[in-house]
């Protein structure tokens, strides 16, 4: 019998790259969701669909039954939000699931977090997972993952057999943030680049994540308990990776630079109109947006590479090639 595999945010840009590449290998899959649209899409490729919330406790539960593995995927992930709302996703969705998993003896849990937890408005390279953490996280977001990765480690000492991973910049065909963004940015203005886009970043082809949680389904014990950078392990600059997309978009690049003081002021000042005057609504702007843009960041791959075996296959300008030639066919429609 081949292994049932749920996989939680099942319709969002990863969960539906390894849901689709999880059945492409022979294993009986439930994609657990809230995009009815994408469900359906889904349930026509013979993939079970069930459509609910991280937040419902009693749902996520009885979705782990008669599972093997799972992959929590799922997760408020934005620079702008209440710490409300994404504690609830984050945090206590990430607890239902773990209750699931231990009230039906799954096999292993694979937790998808994130590396902006080590972001602290500076330049860092070559980070590592047992590198210090920030003494106070750059947004909400960050702060709810964390705590959601410190769930996962208590549920790993009481028994659950539990991995965790923190994927960077995510992009590829399907990719509706990063890249996307600044893609509008270009057409409706220009894109900011903050300090000449010269910061050192590491980006991710998504099939190379998806290939790193497979791995993390069947590594040795001895990587239970542990979490791993996930990258393509080639850092690049922001102005090279904008420049090489717009080549091959055809399209000329509008970028306008801007000092990190300046783009920080006005973030600052957007993000108070919005908490004050507009309701909550997210800004253009961010102040973690702008540190983002501006301040290096790249992390070290080894630990994955040695333990998991992990290798991205992909390269960042393979993967720059797919996602630009789905963007034009997309946009030809």
């Amino acid at each position: 019998m081949s292994k049932r595999v749920l996989v939680t945010g099942g319709t969002g840009f990863l969960g539906q790259k390894l849901v689709h590449r999880l059945h492409e290998e022979g294993y009986e899959v439930t994609a657990l969701g809230r995009d009815q649209r994408i469900g359906s899409e889904l349930q026509q490729k013979g993939i079970r669909f069930v459509q609910s919330d991280i937040r419902d406790k009693e749902a996520m539960i009885e979705a782990c039954r008669n599972q093997d593995v799972v992959h929590h995927v799922a997760a408020f992930s934005s620079p702008w939000g209440t710490y409300r709302d994404m504690y609830a996703t984050n945090v206590d969705g990430t607890s239902h699931i773990i209750d699931g998993c231990m009230k039906y003896g799954i096999e292993r849990l694979v937790h998808v977090s994130t590396p902006s937890i080590y972001f602290a408005f500076d330049d860092r390279v070559g980070i590592r997972e047992n590198d210090p953490l920030p003494k106070r996280f750059a947004n909400t977001y960050t702060h709810t993952k964390y705590l959601a990765e410190r769930k996962v480690d208590e549920a790993f000492q009481a028994g659950l057999g539990a991995i965790t991973i923190r994927p960077r910049a995510l992009f590829g065909p399907g990719d509706n943030a990063i890249l996307p963004r600044l893609i509008r940015a270009n057409e409706k203005k220009f894109v900011p680049l903050i300090g000449g886009g010269r910061a050192v970043m590491d980006l991710t082809y998504i099939e190379n994540v998806v290939d790193a949680q497979l791995l993390c389904m069947d590594s040795p014990a001895s990587t239970l308990g542990q979490a791993y950078n996930i990258t393509n392990g080639e850092p690049v600059t922001l102005i090279d990776v904008l420049s090489e997309v717009f080549r091959r978009l055809e399209m000329p690049l509008r970028a306008k630079e801007l000092p990190y003081w300046q783009a920080y002021s006005a973030a600052w000042v957007l993000e108070t109109l919005s908490r004050t005057l507009l309701g909550n609504r997210e800004p253009v702007l961010t102040r973690y947006s702008v540190g983002v843009l501006a301040k290096s960041q790249t992390l070290d791959i080894t630990k994955a590479r040695e333990a998991l075996g992990y290798y991205p296959r992909v390269s960042i300008a393979e993967g720059i090639e797919a996602f630009t030639q789905w963007w034009r066919l997309q946009h030809e429609r």
